[in-house]
């Protein structure tokens, strides 16, 4: 009887734990929830796949850098939380060939660098190799200028845009990218990060890169460079190039419809590839909403040229051309070379403002000749060609008709197109 009753217990205790486990359901995903007929929520596949992970990228913070917003960024970074972060290359002012300068400014950055919480992958681009003393400099504290690492079976491959003069990639790098895809030909996805875009170079056929693609095409890559201080998507062999803007740097800082901002890529790496954010450094804050303030220095505003304000209009055929861009070519009064120096885009009503060293700052005084293309708007990362049918003629400064002055004090100037 004794026996039959404990019999009988049993199963009423396995009943009961059958039912909780029911209405508790399994963990999922270490979630432990109360699931019942109907349930406050979508699903419980929660987005934390363990192949899955999360790395910044910091662009350009040299080429005359400002104060207070690579060290900022640091600060920011380590309130994200990435698992790792990714450089495209110049990260010191350099263009010297004094030992002491360069020691003190790398000293300078891996200060800053030195505080983030997790790893930082340095890349060289032209301002960290600018000559021999630089490359010399460089080896003694970093050793390799390209390499690669494998993370979550997801190939990064460090390159270095600085074989040569004007930016390529030697021989001597193209054999390691050849050796370094061969042994990571399982790798789910590859990684390139480098300076300069070397896609859009002049010397494109010379330059290395083509032969570079060659040897990626064929598998999954997504690309990251900088250099040009202007965000911009580029697709190339049916893979995502992307062009960062800033962490820093120059820029006329004139927003979102110029590329010209200062900000992290924010890459999650999933199963089918990267997913890309683009955070704006002034919109991270930590829990008590106060910007955050640090001690970095900016490099000295030398060289520039007083600015006169320039605005005007530009019409074709007496219609306006929103969203072609304006260049205006500065002409050396003794060589009679052109330079180009401020540019902006023309707005719905045909009205333009001009940039040269900041946003809206005008032009120096001077004579210019004014360019008008077809370059169009910034949307979806990519600059979208304008609907206007503006002649080839006025998009290069050697055939443009297009000519100005600038003097001290206001300048307004219509500009007529012809078809």
């Amino acid at each position: 009887m004794k026996r039959l009753l404990l019999v009988c217990l049993a199963v009423v205790v396995l009943s009961f734990a059958a039912a909780y486990s029911r209405n508790q359901g399994p963990p999922v995903n270490d979630l432990v929830i109360q699931v019942e007929e109907r349930n406050p929520w979508t699903h419980l596949r929660m987005n934390n796949d363990a192949n899955e992970f999360r790395f910044a990228i910091v662009s350009d913070r040299t080429g005359g850098h400002r104060a207070r917003v690579f060290s900022q960024a640091v600060e920011q970074l380590n309130l994200m939380q990435p698992e790792f972060v990714l450089s495209v290359g110049d990260l010191i002012e350099g263009y010297t060939e004094a030992p002491e300068r360069m020691a003190e400014e790398w000293k300078e950055f891996q200060g800053y660098v030195c505080k983030l919480q997790m790893p930082f992958f340095y890349v060289p681009g032209n301002h960290d190799l600018t000559n021999a003393a630089m490359e010399k400099h460089w080896k003694e504290k970093f050793g390799r200028r390209y390499y690669s690492f494998v993370y979550r079976n997801v190939l990064f491959l460090i390159l270095s845009t600085e074989d040569g003069k004007g930016g390529q990639i030697g021989a001597e790098q193209l054999a390691f990218v050849k050796q370094t895809l061969q042994q990571n030909s399982e790798a789910r996805w590859t990684i390139v990060a480098l300076h300069k875009p070397l896609w859009t170079q002049d010397n494109l056929d010379t330059n290395g890169w083509l032969e570079a693609e060659k040897l990626l095409a064929g598998r999954p890559y997504t690309v990251f460079c900088g250099h040009i201080h202007r965000y911009q998507k580029f697709v190339r062999q049916g893979q995502n190039y992307y062009q960062l803007a800033t962490t820093g740097g120059g820029s006329r800082m004139r927003g979102v419809p110029y590329g010209e901002f200062d900000h992290i890529a924010w890459v999650t790496m999933k199963k089918d590839g990267p997913t890309i954010a683009n955070v704006m450094l002034d919109g991270i804050y930590p829990e008590d909403m106060r910007k955050l303030v640090t001690e970095e220095a900016g490099v000295p505003e030398i060289n520039r040229k007083p600015c006169h304000p320039v605005r005007g209009v530009v019409l074709l055929d007496g219609c306006p051309v929103p969203n072609a861009q304006l260049v205006f070519h500065l002409v050396n009064p003794e060589t009679k070379k052109l330079i180009r120096a401020g540019d902006a885009l023309i707005e719905a009503d045909g009205s333009f403002t001009m940039s040269t060293y900041k946003a809206n700052d005008g032009a120096p005084a001077g004579e210019y000749v004014v360019t008008v293309a077809n370059s169009g708007p910034f949307e979806g990362g990519t600059f979208v060609p304008s609907k206007h049918a503006i002649p080839t003629a006025y998009a290069k400064p050697e055939t443009s008709s297009l000519k100005v002055e600038v003097r001290a004090g206001k300048n307004e100037f219509a500009l007529e197109l012809k078809k």
